[in-house]
């Protein structure tokens, strides 16, 4: 009871800008170093040369993945009102109408758990989302190439780069009492 009433209140808005703020800052931060893993993997037979600005597909693949966990952590509408928030200020961001960017972020999740089927790993679905979004199957020797998979040892390894990009809403529920504003 007591931690209830020490938590820090957050609203459905606020916890919306945090998250969205957070997202694009982690894009455009941690996208270079990313790029710079995957062009030196060796398990590709030619770098696949990821320009370090070239970090829209991975935003959208973190945003999408991320926004999908919201309503196993919120409830009571707060999932629902968080989500719309998100939605519409990825919009605003990238100057798109709410329905719009809605329609992007459904088609990445579509997307991921097509090529994550019939795992529901969602840091899973994140690296291959990374694989086919950007083309890596170009880069891989021919085995891996004609089955058009990704060669394993580089799929854990992306693994586990792609699970720093998984947003802990669990603890953020912990530590913060989200109210309706």
């Amino acid at each position: 009871m007591l931690t209830l009433l020490r938590k820090k209140k957050l609203t459905d808005n606020q916890v919306a800008n945090i998250f969205v703020n957070g997202i694009i800052e982690t894009a455009e931060t941690a996208f270079p170093e990313l790029a710079g893993f995957i062009n030196d993997c060796p398990e590709f037979t030619a770098s696949p040369s990821l320009e370090e600005k070239d970090y829209g597909r991975f935003l959208m693949i973190i945003a999408a993945s991320n926004m999908s966990q919201i309503s196993k952590h919120f409830h009571d509408g707060h999932d629902k009102r968080i989500a719309r928030f998100c939605l519409d200020k990825f919009a605003q961001v990238f100057e798109l109408k709410p329905e719009d960017f809605a329609r992007k972020i459904k088609s990445y999740k579509n997307f991921m758990g097509r090529v994550n089927h019939p795992s529901k790993n969602p840091v899973y679905a994140m690296s291959k989302a990374m694989f086919f979004k950007y083309k890596l199957n170009d880069f891989q020797e021919s085995y891996f190439q004609e089955m058009n998979t990704p060669n394993p040892i580089f799929l854990k390894n992306l693994d586990e780069w792609m699970k720093n990009f998984l947003w802990d809403w669990g603890t953020f529920v912990d530590k913060y009492r989200i109210v309706e504003g």
